[in-house]
């Protein structure tokens, strides 16, 4: 039996890997990350392109082969809702094939490609998984690629937030008097600014010919400048902790500077936090992003995101005549308990006691 010293990433990873929802979540990840770098390979389709407007999901079967049914209109009315019924009875099926010929997306933003994962067999055939939205796109296609703007923002405000909350935490936390009470200040007054006014007067204000990349970019800075103070505010309490340490006071004795004391002393024992903070509050930016698009404050087009398509949710008739359109919430339920699971098994890996 070995007795070699193990080193803490080691002993983090054995804590971790105790946690069966830790690993799916972790697993989940992977695929998220994956389906962000190959969202335009796994989407069956252009997410731009038009098909029949909310068009149930296709039912996929094995014939002779993996197929799909499309469904088609019975030539009767819906009694209430006055909409044509439509069924899957006599559809034709569609040939599905892996790697099928469909519509070019780029690899990185720089490799163009036209294969598929899976597709019809034939380009001028459609299959909709999850239905399609009222302009007649496919969910599916448009989940997956949305994925790349939702997750990407979240993880920039994340990270501008993370790094504000840390620095002037850890400012106000070591430095102390004059300095930590107007820094102290500042944070009671970020966490006491009523966030959701805000965002409804900006969608109110902002003109409606503003770029989407434009927009984008004030949607991410809105969001870093009101998440970070609450980070902040942790960090003090812990910096605050760590300075009367007595590791700390030796290095005080013997003149080592500020900036030693806290990038080799201090620095170290609060990145256990901030990474799980970092974890459990990525998720909290992807349910925000999907409420602020709820509301009508989402990307704007030819960007996608999964607040973008939950617009479309904001009808509750059309939600009651066709439900898969809430398809998105899946995607975002998935990432949240990802992110969830992983923060969790990660607090309790990392914490000694």
């Amino acid at each position: 039996m070995s007795t070699a010293p193990q080193s803490y990433p080691r002993l983090v990873w054995q804590r971790f890997r105790r946690s069966w929802l830790g690993l799916a979540g972790l697993a989940m990840l992977v695929l998220l990350l994956v389906t962000v770098i190959f969202g335009g390979f796994l989407a069956p389709h252009d997410p731009d392109s038009r098909y029949e407007p909310f068009q149930p999901p296709s039912r996929i079967a094995f014939d002779g082969g993996l197929v799909a049914y499309n469904p088609h209109e019975s030539g009767r009315i819906d009694p209430v809702t006055l909409q044509p019924i439509l069924t899957y009875d006599a559809a034709p099926p569609v040939p599905l094939r892996l790697f099928a010929p469909g519509a070019r997306w780029w690899l990185l933003g720089l490799i163009p490609v036209d294969r598929h994962l899976i597709g019809p067999a034939s380009p001028a055939d459609a299959v909709h998984v999850l239905g399609t939205d009222r302009f007649g796109r496919d969910i599916l296609s448009r989940g997956l690629v949305a994925a790349r703007i939702s997750l990407g923002l979240a993880t920039i405000v994340v990270t501008l937030t993370t790094l504000t909350g840390l620095l002037l935490g850890a400012t106000a936390g070591y430095r102390g008097g004059a300095i930590d009470r107007w820094l102290g200040r500042l944070i009671d007054f970020v966490l006491a600014f009523p966030q959701l006014p805000l965002y409804l007067a900006l969608g109110a204000l902002i003109p409606i010919t503003i770029g989407s990349g434009q927009f984008l970019l004030l949607l991410v800075g809105i969001m870093a400048l009101l998440g970070w103070a609450g980070l902040a505010r942790e960090i003090r309490g812990k910096t605050m902790v760590l300075a009367r340490m007595d590791y700390v006071r030796a290095a005080v004795a013997l003149g080592a500077s500020d900036w030693r004391i806290v990038h080799r002393h201090i620095a170290p024992n609060l990145m256990s936090h901030v990474l799980v903070s970092f974890t459990l509050t990525l998720p909290a930016i992807v349910l925000l992003e999907s409420f602020l698009g709820f509301l009508g404050l989402a990307v704007k087009p030819p960007l996608i995101s999964w607040g973008l398509m939950l617009q479309d949710a904001g009808n509750f008739a059309a939600i009651g005549s066709y439900p898969w359109i809430l398809a998105p919430v899946g995607f975002v339920f998935v990432t949240v308990f990802a992110f969830n699971a992983v923060g969790d098994a990660l607090r309790d890996a990392i914490d000694p006691y």
